[in-house]
């Protein structure tokens, strides 16, 4: 396959821009691996990982690559100086982060040589990122699965206001899992793509098969936005998100939904495959998917399509 050059492509050293998301149960060493082999950019997602299972998925996708990969870290995460010290450590040369205020830690990981994303819901966040000294950021929408901006600004929306608020590269990512959504967003000023949800459905994800299979199953309206007193988080429907609908129609607080969110409810859902009660986070791009591939192909199927959309944009008929 042919190679591309763009400012995202250059900036991480990687064939196309292509890259997988971070996502939590779902993103480890095997996945992250396979994707950068593949040439485009695998990320390891660190919010479900204490500080040495994160260690141990850091020098196994060493060994299994040789090319570029990067590290979702959460700011959120309680533990957080100890991770970035362990990127340190393991010499990690990209990390994206996400879910807090990229000025905390953008800098000091800046001075270290490392290449610092931050993922944004919003043009203004997006300013902020790049007023933090990111090198790119991540427009994500709507339509993207797990914990979701407040907004509710849909990817055709947000990818152009923020090409047009900043000038650093800008990643689309939300409802993006085929050639041809890449190529929209492209179009729209992107110079890359972020996809979770198609790499879920890998056989490389570390996610349950259980979820897996319950991700190509879906159809459209089968993912609801919930617990938006919280951290909005897009679901897959199932018992577990009917009883949170429930508690929200009937005015539960924020601490009755802590509660009911209870603790590991995304490892149950998503990593041991309870499809009953565990959280399922997924994005709407789920209803277009039906099989689960090698990462390797997801990643040549998606830049084949793009380069066969750029060939011939339009097919009226």
């Amino acid at each position: 396959m042919s190679s591309f050059s763009n400012r995202v492509t250059r900036l991480f050293g990687i064939q196309y821009p292509i890259i997988q998301a971070g996502m939590i149960w779902a993103s480890g060493w095997r996945l992250a691996s396979a994707v950068s082999n593949a040439g485009g950019l695998g990320i390891i997602g660190a919010g479900s990982m204490y500080p040495d299972v994160l260690r141990e998925h850091l020098q196994k996708c060493k060994a299994a690559t040789n090319r570029p990969f990067a590290v979702n870290l959460p700011l959120l995460y309680p533990e957080i100086d100890k991770l970035i010290q362990l990127l340190i450590e393991e010499e990690v040369k990209i990390v994206f982060t996400s879910a807090g205020n990229p000025k905390l830690w953008t800098s000091f990981l800046k001075e270290r040589g490392i290449v610092s994303v931050h993922v944004v819901s919003s043009s203004k966040f997006a300013r902020k990122a790049e007023e933090a000294g990111c090198d790119a950021v991540v427009a994500e929408g709507f339509e993207a699965g797990g914990h979701n901006g407040r907004e509710e600004t849909t990817t055709l929306v947000l990818v152009p206001a923020v090409v047009n608020a900043v000038t650093i590269p800008v990643i689309a990512a939300g409802g993006i899992a085929t050639g041809r959504q890449m190529l929209a967003a492209m179009v729209l000023g992107a110079e890359g793509v972020q996809m979770g949800s198609r790499f879920v459905a890998s056989e490389e994800a570390s996610s349950h098969i259980n979820f897996k299979k319950e991700v190509i199953r879906s159809e459209e309206g089968d993912t609801q936005l919930m617990m938006k007193q919280l951290t909005p988080v897009r679901l897959l429907r199932n018992e577990f998100s009917r009883q949170v609908k429930e508690a929200e129609l009937g005015g539960a607080t924020v601490e009755e939904l802590k509660n009911l969110l209870g603790r590991a409810r995304a490892k149950k859902g998503m990593f041991e495959g309870d499809l009953l009660e565990g959280e399922l986070e997924i994005g709407q791009v789920s209803a277009l998917l039906d099989s689960i591939l090698p990462a390797g192909k997801i990643v040549g199927e998606v830049w084949e399509e793009f380069m066969n959309g750029l060939k011939n944009p339009l097919k009226i008929s």
